[in-house]
């Protein structure tokens, strides 16, 4: 009985002492922003979609002449995105967008204004410089659905519905822009897009080198 008795004094005994040193001991703790940099890191291998929506300030410009160009229309943008993460923090981010483009000018005959509809396909690469801030760059392909002419003076306004086009319907362009996370799942961003090659068919000497040139500012809305 003793001898048992002994032996249970002896584990209360070594119980208390590695209580207490496990209560001294101190506790490591993460350090600061690890949490949130986890969730970060888990946040961009995920593939989102998500659609977005914007401005267009649109005009043309002339590719061989810096002195013509034309004056600027207001359109709109809208469409769906895809981000697909490849390794950090780099990630392949097309879209399909509906998009309104064209240019307006003052003519000897009075004001003419063309608005074109494409859809455009941005194919781009998405580089995250620093959480939250994103710099994209990348081809687009655009294809004409609609063309509409205005002509307005004095006396009347003609309008002309051009879906029998003439020139180059598929154009290939070039992007480049920054966009800001707002949280999660929003996005501020805004773009500056040109075309690559003039919408032109004929060739002559006296037509400018016609070229969409369009600046863009918009939301984008992800689904996690």
């Amino acid at each position: 009985m003793k001898k048992f008795l002994f032996i249970a004094i002896c584990l209360l005994i070594a119980g208390d002492v590695s209580a207490q040193y496990y209560r001294r001991k101190p506790v490591r703790r993460p350090p600061p922003g690890y949490y949130n940099n986890q969730r970060r890191h888990n946040d961009f291998y995920q593939v989102t979609a998500g659609f977005k929506g914007g401005l267009n300030i649109a005009n043309t410009v002339d590719a061989y002449n810096s002195d013509w160009t034309t004056n600027t229309i207001a359109g709109a943008n809208l469409g769906f995105t895809l981000d697909v993460p490849i390794a950090y923090p780099l990630s392949f981010a097309p879209e399909v967008l509906w998009s309104q483009k064209g240019f307006s000018a003052q003519t000897i005959d009075g004001d003419f204004k063309q608005r074109n509809n494409f859809i455009d396909v941005p194919l781009l690469a998405k580089l995250k410089l620093t959480p939250g801030l994103n710099f994209v760059i990348g081809p687009q392909l655009s294809f004409l659905v609609s063309s509409k002419n205005i002509y307005r003076n004095d006396f009347a306004t003609v309008v002309e519905e051009r879906y029998d086009y003439e020139g180059n319907k598929t154009l290939v362009g070039g992007v480049v822009g920054l966009s800001i996370d707002l949280n999660r799942t929003v996005d501020l961003h805004a773009r500056y897009t040109i075309d690559l090659q003039d919408s032109n068919t004929e060739r002559y000497s006296n037509i400018p080198d016609y070229r969409n040139q369009v600046w863009q500012i918009g939301l984008g809305f992800k689904f996690r």
